[in-house]
């Protein structure tokens, strides 16, 4: 019942948003009492809790199936980048957004995880990229795979990148290309240019 539980809110978090979904909403969804919601979920602030580390999880799985699979680092960022979209796609609202606003705690919890995740599977990425020839041996790792991250959640600040001007889809996109054409080799730049023209967005 648990798992159930948490898979519905995660629908209806991601379609309405955080805020909006109360906890009648969720059990008149499910067909079943708000008390059982509760015998699981003491209140809405946990079970917003239990559902973001959820998804944190369920998409790490999948990054590091692409991790374990992709041919060179450079598809693999690609592979990643379309997987995080497909998740995003399902995203009706904001929840980033709701989710800083409305359960702060949760948020900066979520934001360090992430970033310990994206960094050291950035730095793996990075540093195979270095030793087979498609990404510069002069570059710094660490400050790159920090940068990288930066740059990432910098593009969903809204106050930066208004989403009536520009697209997630585009600001990932563009972001990756830029991130990718700085630190390539000329090995690096024909995949990268192939790449490019073969999954035009």
């Amino acid at each position: 019942m648990r798992e159930n539980i948490i898979h519905k809110s995660s629908e209806l978090f991601l379609t309405l948003g955080f805020k909006s979904v109360t906890m009648d909403d969720i059990a008149n969804e499910m067909g079943i009492s708000k008390k059982t919601i509760y015998v699981h979920f003491s209140n809405k602030t946990k079970l917003v809790e239990a559902v973001t580390f959820h998804l944190f999880d369920t998409i790490c799985d999948g990054i590091d199936e692409i991790c374990d699979s992709a041919p060179n680092p450079i598809e693999e960022l690609y592979s990643i980048k379309m997987y995080v979209m497909q998740h995003l796609k399902n995203e009706k609202t904001s929840p980033q957004y709701q989710l800083k606003k409305y359960y702060p705690q949760i948020h900066a919890q979520l934001k360090f995880k992430q970033f310990e995740k994206m960094h050291s599977s950035v730095q793996d990425s990075l540093q195979q990229g270095v030793d087979t020839g498609v990404f510069r041996n002069t570059i710094d790792v660490d400050f790159i795979s920090r940068m990288y991250f930066t740059g990432m959640t910098g593009i969903k600040d809204n106050m930066f990148f208004p989403p009536e001007q520009y697209q997630m889809e585009y600001l990932m996109e563009s972001y990756l290309e830029y991130h990718l054409r700085a630190i390539v080799t000329e090995k690096g730049f024909k995949i990268l240019n192939q790449f490019i023209t073969k999954n035009q967005s």
